[in-house]
């Protein structure tokens, strides 16, 4: 099924739904297909968890770390920069 962006908004649990028992679900903007909603097997969801248990195993070293603040602070420099 194909349907726009405006229309999912307001159907998106439908459309969940639909793509989670198989159905192919893509969304359009002005007719132009931008994504497809499709199910997350049990496979892929379970090496999601495999990612973030290697992540805890192996933090950035101290000098890369940054904390949120710092980080939201250098998007809105790099946003502003293209203003």
């Amino acid at each position: 099924m194909k349907i726009n962006i405006l229309e999912s908004k307001n159907q998106l649990s439908r459309l969940l739904r639909r793509a989670q028992a198989g159905e192919d679900v893509i969304i359009a903007n002005r007719g132009v297909p931008v994504a497809r909603l499709v199910p997350i097997s049990a496979q892929d969801a379970a090496a999601g968890g495999d990612v973030l248990v290697w992540l805890q195993q192996h933090p950035l070293p101290a000098a890369l770390r940054r904390s949120h603040a710092e980080i939201e602070a250098e998007i809105g420099h790099e946003r502003a920069a293209w203003d």
